[in-house]
């Protein structure tokens, strides 16, 4: 995508003369959609929360104070455009880029999670996208020593011959540690890191257009090498510990041209580079040199009296820099080769172009939706469908990806990946929880109360480890904002997120938006994806054995809420119905009530019910702990449903938990007195799946059949094909 017709009149009647050929490329790597968010800036404000302290400006992630002396910070990426073209190199370098954005607030990066969405599995190419991501990101991770804790996967044919690579990176460090970023008259700018090549020269505009899959496009995909990465991440700490950097960016998208001008901007400074003083791989013409996104490089602001021991830290590290330009008083964006003027632009005009108020109208297949598909019940065994949706890639147990991450390295991974949310121990004796969620089926129904079920969903997992959510980051992923429809749901998503975030104070801290997410068959569903984190004041709670006689609790009711579902979409291939929906007030009661259980240390274990609704929360319990249970539906808390919705609704604000008898009369009265909607509905006993309806056997399965289908699902379909 390059400027509009528009823009350039806007540009050239800004700037009164002629444009030069590296202003040209300069402006179009900044005003690209994936750089300037043009289209979704003007809505974007309404995520702000001044109720927690970032204290610093500039930085490439958010920032949130955990006590008076740490903080945490946050950003999340995607490489999708990338990741659809080279698998294993684009999924790399997501990894690569929101480990800079980490990095360039002064924080270490401590903590990987990924959001991976792709076509249909049975697809070969299908296979071969999602097997190179997955070896991308574990190579990339494993090499730097960063783990990868957790995540999630999807699959949905909106996605064939395409993915999303969502990556979200926790930083961690000593608020006096963090950069402040200022700058004045005559610092000198450094690029430090790899050399400049032709990799990735275009690479924001390629991510700013609908995907083409074409062999031209390949010479945009950035090339990442982990091991410098890893020397850069020990250079820049140890540069921050002498106080040697007085402000930072990562090299992104849009490469020198975007960083440069926006650290200027975000100073509030001019600056002027020579463009003949950065290292390169090969020669290059400057606008190929100021637009390349080749990676591993960071652009550093420092005073001449730092040099010294600069240049100390990087023969230490064997890390190559340049001292490539200076701090300027005028606000010019000025590029020089030697001593030709290639480019002299206000800075204001590169890093703030014309935002669009594009025009947005409901889908026309809003309205078809909610009326649900009729079907009938007589002839389905619900024990085959739920065997069908445990086996299912997106219900199916992950281990064929996490087992190729290192998720221990560093030693702070107290809850690893397979539960409801990771936990990372904290140098200053508190606990972390992380996770990530989405749901693109329910905000296809209805995006807005998909968002917030996204959200929702995202804190019940961070509230199982007995953590309180603190902080939320979003990717918000559509196809064609030209699409008026598809704008239409970025913005009811948006609206989404924002009423969350205000009724429950969880303030979004950071995000991204990521648009032009599109193949042949037209846009993706609307993929929203939620990042929230979590602090624990205490020990997080760690799951105990389940074992007979355990008592089975649901915490919560169930609806006829089956848009979208994992069920429908199973039995009927269709998404209609009803999405379902969050009250926000019986939201928080239960988080708070299921935290004060999990400080009371009443539960043996817990987990949320999502997706699959109840029969698969259960089925997940009874599985990792290898015992049965039999649950009678009658006694679940329903709205008058068939037995086959009681078991997959995906109503949410609900929770499942085992507790033993010694405990059962502490925990009823806590929620008894809440007022909280709950009831034991069976027991964990023997080695057989049994749902029943008074003397009426619905399901009956043997577990640890159910388990090994559960665990090898993926990993068959996988082994089936290259």
């Amino acid at each position: 995508m390059t400027l509009t017709k528009n823009e350039l009149t806007y540009l050239k009647n800004t700037i009164n003369r002629t444009i030069t050929p590296a202003e040209f490329e300069i402006i179009n790597a900044e005003w690209s959609e994936h750089c300037s968010y043009k289209s979704s800036k003007n809505y974007l404000k309404a995520l702000r929360n001044d109720n927690y302290s970032t204290s610093m400006v500039g930085h490439d992630s958010g920032v949130i104070k955990i006590d008076d002396d740490y903080v945490i910070t946050t950003h999340i990426e995607s490489h999708n455009h990338p990741s659809a073209i080279e698998p294993f190199g684009g999924a790399s370098t997501g990894i690569g880029g929101v480990i800079r954005d980490i990095l360039s607030s002064g924080t270490r990066p401590i903590a990987l999670l990924n959001g991976l969405r792709f076509g249909d599995i049975k697809n070969i190419n299908t296979k071969w996208i999602f097997k190179n991501v997955v070896n991308g990101i574990g190579y990339y991770g494993n090499c730097i020593g960063v783990p990868n804790v957790g995540g999630e996967l999807e699959f949905d044919n909106c996605y064939d011959d395409y993915a999303l690579v969502d990556v979200m990176c926790i930083g961690f460090g000593k608020k006096t540690s963090l950069i402040n970023n200022r700058a004045d008259e005559n610092d000198l700018v450094i690029l430090l890191g790899n050399f400049t090549g032709r990799d990735g020269v275009g690479g924001s505009q390629f991510a700013s257009d609908s995907l083409r899959s074409t062999d031209a496009e390949m010479s945009v995909i950035q090339i990442p090498n982990p091991f410098v990465k890893k020397l850069i991440i020990e250079t820049i700490l140890e540069l921050i510990n002498y106080d040697c950097i007085k402000a930072m960016k990562d090299l992104g998208g849009g490469g020198l041209s975007c960083a440069v001008s926006e650290i200027a901007d975000s100073l509030s400074v001019g600056i002027t580079i020579d463009i003949d003083k950065i290292h390169t791989k090969q020669t290059m013409m400057p606008e190929e040199i100021m637009v390349s996104e080749s990676q591993e490089r960071m652009l550093l602001i420092i005073d001449k009296s730092h040099l010294k021991k600069l240049n100390q830290i990087c023969t230490k590290f064997d890390i190559l820099y340049s001292i490539i330009g200076y701090v300027t008083a005028n606000n010019k964006f000025k590029v020089t080769n030697k001593n030709k003027i290639l480019a002299n632009l206000p800075v204001d005009l590169v890093v703030h172009p014309p935002l669009l108020n594009r025009k947005s109208s409901t889908p026309h297949y809003i309205a078809e939706l909610k009326k649900e598909k009729k079907y009938n019940l007589d002839h389905i065994d619900l024990s085959q469908i739920l065997v069908k949706m445990i086996t299912s890639p997106n219900l199916a147990n992950k281990n064929w990806i996490y087992n190729q991450y290192d998720h221990e390295v560093g030693i702070r991974t107290v809850i690893k990946p397979g539960y409801d949310a990771a936990v990372l121990r904290l140098d200053n004796k508190k606990y972390l929880a992380v996770t990530m969620d989405g749901n693109p089926k329910h905000c296809y129904v209805n995006p807005y109360l998909g968002a917030i079920g996204c959200f929702d969903e995202a804190c019940r997992n961070v509230i199982c480890t007995g953590a309180t959510p603190i902080g939320m980051v979003d990717h918000l992923q559509f196809g064609n904002p030209e699409n008026h429809e598809v704008f239409w749901s970025f913005l009811q998503s948006l609206n989404g997120i924002k009423h969350y975030s205000q009724q429950f104070n969880i303030p979004c801290i950071g995000g991204k938006v990521s648009f032009y997410n599109e193949t042949i068959h037209g846009p993706i569903k609307p993929s929203p994806v939620i990042g929230v984190i979590g602090i624990i004041d205490r020990d997080p709670f760690y799951s105990i054995q389940i074992q007979d006689n355990d008592n089975l609790i649901v915490i919560g009711y169930t609806k006829d809420e089956l848009g979208g579902s994992e069920y429908f979409h199973q039995i009927l291939d269709s998404y209609s119905g009803k999405c379902p929906q969050v009250e926000f007030k019986t939201s928080k009661e239960h988080m708070n009530n299921v935290i004060k259980l999990l400080q009371n240390k009443l539960a043996k274990s817990i987990t949320d019910c999502s997706k699959g609704g109840i029969a698969v929360a259960i089925s997940k319990l009874c599985m990792i702990n290898k015992i049965g249970c039999i649950i009678n539906l009658n006694i679940i808390p329903h709205s008058k449903l068939h037995n086959d919705k009681i078991l997959f609704s995906e109503s949410h604000s609900r929770y499942i938990l085992a507790v033993s008898d010694h405990n059962l009369a502490k925990t009823k009265s806590i929620l008894h007195s809440k007022n909280i909607i709950f009831n034991v509905i069976g027991k964990f006993k023997g080695n057989k799946l049994i749902f029943k309806q008074n003397s009426n056997l619905i399901i009956n399965l043997n577990v640890k059949t159910l388990y090994t289908k559960w665990m090898n699902s993926i990993n068959e379909l996988m082994s089936n094909g290259k």
